[in-house]
């Protein structure tokens, strides 16, 4: 009775099951810390503000709109 109960006669059963969720959850995690060091691709919170500071460096926009467009993106 224990052993089929338990997955011990060579079926997947309860231990089998753990053994998959245990390798799935490994996976995840190690997806997940791939993502979070490699930071996935998407843009930094600032990166519009950085933006702005290098066009207002390069003399694409005076300093009125630059203070304009900052305080837009702060607030």
């Amino acid at each position: 009775m224990w052993h089929s109960m338990w997955g011990w006669d060579g079926g997947w059963g309860f231990f089998g099951l753990m053994h998959v969720l245990w390798w799935v959850l490994l996976i995840a995690a190690a997806v997940v810390v791939v993502r979070a060091l490699a930071g996935s691709g998407r843009p930094r919170h600032d990166s519009a503000l950085q933006i702005l500071r290098e066009r207002f460096a390069r003399g694409e926009i005076d300093a009125a709109e630059f203070e304009q467009r900052s305080k837009q993106l702060k607030g």
